[in-house]
């Protein structure tokens, strides 16, 4: 790695370890420290939602015409203000402001970092350098919240002011860190005069007339729908409904999900690299619908407590295996669709999809779970098939070079050629 790229996963740690520092503990600070009742608690919850729902629109188009690196400043510098004015709001209209700052800043952080992960890296480094993300963003994530946890004290108003002020602190860290990245130079819609008058429209048309890129948005709006939309909500209430899992079981399994991931993440990179990214993304839906066969047999299956408590952990763990996998592979297809300068653009999308999965998924899965265990076991087996289903339906529209890059550079290898940067589509 060069010095940009060390600086921008540098950067990936500490947003998320700023994110997993406060949000797991947003319910409480605001429903109980601050006494504004649940209603107001789960209306913060849903700001956080709908600022990235608006928000990430504009991002795509600000991270083409500006770069990546003005965005992600202006982005930080935000969430540190809503972070700070979060500690010392007292009242309803303040702490749903200040959280739809927050919401709004570090939702423009995700595309924003991996178009400068795309700027700074090649073809061929390129899914190292996203399953790097991925690792140092469970990693902070993990350990944000389990400082946060001790830090936190629902008997002293100043313990959660001190959270966001720590948390507003490690965001203006970043400004500084950042602004020392040299970015080097990609091609931005002022650099092609044919492109200078396009609008925000325009631009959008454009990405919705790429067919395989519009395909990947499905695609990953199942994904993030029957996976991510599922961790907090419907899972977790299935284990403890259903399956009679216990509270401690259940933060056995979230840290069988990390530990998976921490494991896996570099093993799998050669699997992933020496094959078709569609079929990579198909074998995750068959993970997957092999997790929630085992999560029906803890709930559903008539074996002991310690069986279903093992299985519901597995469950969890299988999960973190397909993520693994999933990490080197979607974000550098989403690049590799990207026509040149545009890659903020698909990035945004792809963003926006995804913020747009986990808004919807908990609000289906947790009644269902909740009320109709079996059901919600049935409908999500479906939902991982139907990922593998549609990766290979995706696989037919991609060129060579987009589906299996390093297997396109050694075909052009073996030919005597030299191996080029593989073209955009």
């Amino acid at each position: 790695m060069g010095a940009a790229m060390r600086r921008i996963h540098v950067g990936n740690a500490l947003s998320a370890f700023g994110l997993g520092f406060t949000v797991p503990y947003l319910y409480v600070y605001v429903a109980q420290v601050r006494g504004l009742g649940a209603m107001t608690a789960g209306l913060v919850l849903a700001v956080f939602a709908v600022a990235a729902l608006i928000v990430l629109p504009f991002a795509g188009r600000a991270i083409v015409r500006r770069g990546p690196l003005p965005v992600l400043l202006t982005a930080l510098a935000t969430a540190a203000l809503g972070a700070l004015s979060l500690g010392l709001a007292g009242g309803a209209v303040s702490v749903l402001a200040s959280a739809a700052a927050l919401g709004a800043g570090q939702a423009v952080m995700q595309p924003a970092l991996a178009t400068m992960i795309v700027d700074c890296s090649t073809s061929e480094t390129r899914s190292r350098a996203f399953a790097m993300q991925f690792f140092l963003q469970n990693l902070g994530l993990g350990v944000g919240g389990l400082i946060g946890g001790h830090l936190v004290d629902t008997t002293r108003v100043s313990s959660f002011t001190l959270l966001f002020a720590i948390e507003a602190a490690v965001f203006l860290l970043l400004v500084v860190l950042m602004s020392t990245v040299r970015m080097p130079h990609s091609p931005r819609i002022e650099d092609a005069p044919a492109q200078a008058g396009r609008s925000a429209r325009d631009s959008w048309r454009q990405l919705a007339r790429n067919r395989a890129m519009v395909q990947l948005c499905v695609l990953g709006f199942v994904l993030f729908f029957a996976c991510y939309g599922q961790f907090e909500s419907g899972l977790s209430a299935y284990g403890v409904e259903a399956a009679g899992i216990s509270t401690s079981a259940l933060g056995t399994a979230l840290a069988a999900n990390t530990l998976m991931i921490v494991v896996a993440q570099f093993a799998v990179l050669r699997f992933v690299e020496r094959r078709r990214r569609s079929r990579v993304i198909a074998a995750v839906g068959l993970i997957w619908a092999l997790a929630w066969t085992v999560a029906a047999y803890a709930g559903l299956g008539h074996g002991s407590r310690a069986m279903a408590t093992a299985a519901f952990v597995s469950t969890y763990a299988l999960f973190g295996l397909g993520e693994a996998l999933l990490s080197p592979t979607v974000a550098p297809l989403v690049a590799d669709l990207a026509p040149d300068g545009m890659a903020g653009q698909y990035n945004s999308a792809f963003a926006l999809v995804k913020q747009l999965a986990l808004a919807v998924g908990p609000a289906v899965g947790g009644p269902l779970a909740a009320s109709l265990p079996g059901p919600y076991v049935a409908t999500f087996l479906l939902f991982s098939l139907g990922i593998t289903v549609l990766a290979l339906r995706l696989g037919r529209g991609l060129t060579a070079v987009q589906d299996h890059p390093w297997g396109a550079r050694s075909r052009v290898v073996a030919r005597g050629g030299a191996a080029t940067e593989p073209v955009s589509a």
